[in-house]
């Protein structure tokens, strides 16, 4: 009897662990929405599933806990340790904890969700107030923001041209430099003794083995023709 009452306390107290971690998990899903700025009007399909899940969860966790605390109501009082109780209380304590945790995100998702329709609705009066009172209030506000566009494109076609300017006056400075350089290079070769003959060997040499390598490419053409 006692081993039989000593799993059954082991199995329930697994449960009741296990329920505790998805309740956290779950918690830290449903925070996302108390922390949200802009929140919509009416809660979504996903806030309602999770907040259901999360009140299942302390409902089970709650009826663990009573039969938890039946189990042990049920041993004799020399056998019942002090560790048990203790963990009995600990579960108590926790599930008290998140119940409060839920009012609380619940309460400030409400909150939340209430002053943004309400500035929604403050936002929708003074529109209507204005097409109302002046119409041509909304054209000359839409005037404004059509201006405010066209500036900004203005400004960036600005920029976009200025850095254009900029990347040509590299590239003429570039062309200068290497014009230059090629004037050094032909000014030192024009005054050391035998360098242009020497450039003009190597072109000829150049011009050599171009005129080989086409006659060979040639001939292994014709080779290619003839063995088809």
């Amino acid at each position: 009897m006692a081993t039989s009452t000593g799993t059954g306390w082991a199995q329930l107290r697994q449960q009741a662990r296990s329920l505790e971690t998805q309740t956290e998990s779950l918690f830290h899903t449903y925070s996302q929405y108390a922390s949200m700025t802009h929140l919509p009007s009416n809660p979504s399909e996903e806030e309602l599933r999770i907040e259901t899940q999360i009140n299942d969860i302390l409902e089970k966790r709650d009826a663990l806990i009573s039969q938890l605390s039946r189990l042990l109501d049920s041993e004799a009082a020399l056998t019942s340790s002090a560790l048990k109780q203790n963990n009995l209380s600990r579960h108590r304590e926790v599930l008290v904890d998140h119940r409060r945790e839920l009012q609380r995100l619940q309460t400030t998702i409400s909150e939340t969700r209430d002053r943004a329709n309400l500035l929604s609705h403050v936002r929708s009066d003074i529109d209507a107030y204005r097409s109302s009172s002046n119409p041509g209030a909304s054209e000359a506000d839409y005037m404004l923001e059509e201006r405010g566009r066209l500036d900004n494109s203005h400004n960036m076609m600005d920029r976009v041209l200025s850095q254009a300017y900029a990347v040509n006056e590299n590239f003429g400075l570039q062309r200068e430099t290497l014009a230059s350089i090629n004037r050094r290079i032909v000014g030192i070769a024009g005054h050391i003794p035998g360098v242009n003959s020497l450039i003009g060997k190597i072109g000829v040499k150049r011009r050599r083995d171009g005129i080989v390598l086409g006659v060979f490419i040639g001939f292994c053409f014709l080779m290619l023709l003839y063995f088809r």
